[in-house]
């Protein structure tokens, strides 16, 4: 389970490009409610998955609209951050994001629905195919993806320490909604 997780948990997804944008804009301590909200949504959606993978591996149509729906949420995210106002704007702090932002963010995000799918029918009975079971493996898999979520928002913040000009934070917040739009047409493309 950790083989599986551990590397999938570092790699560039949405969650990990947005810890990373939002605290090279923001700073770390402002993009943890944003962080809180991954953590909700993410175990929330584990718990989820663990009770109705059969339902879903059976009903592939609503995993393909909510990969869709997640889809479209990280084109309309990207384009926020591609064209987002500068630090010195005094509406920049009204583009922060929550916690609410961060568990819409995993309803709608296809590769988690996918990841934890895989998870829970391939590791399901690591510790027992009860509810308590399915909990377990989501709590550990929620930790371990929270690591690489404060990776990244550390990575985010130490840019914005290196690049702290306008001109700089301007080709941050466009390289990183380039990299977040390039996430979601690559989870778009059917395999």
């Amino acid at each position: 389970m950790l083989i599986f997780t551990l590397p999938v948990s570092f790699l560039p997804g949405p969650n990990n490009l947005l810890s990373a944008v939002h605290s090279s804009k923001f700073g770390f301590n402002k993009t943890l409610p944003l962080i809180l909200g991954m953590v909700i949504g993410w175990f929330l959606l584990g718990i989820a998955v663990g009770l109705g993978a059969l339902f879903i591996e059976k009903n592939s149509m609503l995993l393909t609209v909510l990969t869709y729906a997640g889809v479209l949420y990280m084109i309309y995210l990207s384009y926020k951050i591609t064209f987002s106002l500068s630090s010195e704007d005094p509406d920049f702090s009204n583009e922060r994001l929550g916690t609410n932002t961060g568990i819409i963010l995993q309803v709608v995000n296809g590769k988690a629905f996918i990841h934890l799918l895989i998870l829970m029918t391939v590791f399901g009975t690591a510790f027992g195919a009860d509810f308590i079971g399915k909990m377990i493996i989501a709590l550990l898999n929620v930790l371990i993806k929270l690591t690489g979520w404060i990776a990244w928002a550390l990575f985010g913040t130490a840019l914005k320490i290196q690049f702290n000009d306008t001109k700089s934070g301007i080709l941050i917040n466009r390289a990183f909604g380039f990299s977040l739009f390039c996430v979601a047409i690559w989870i778009a493309i059917p395999r």
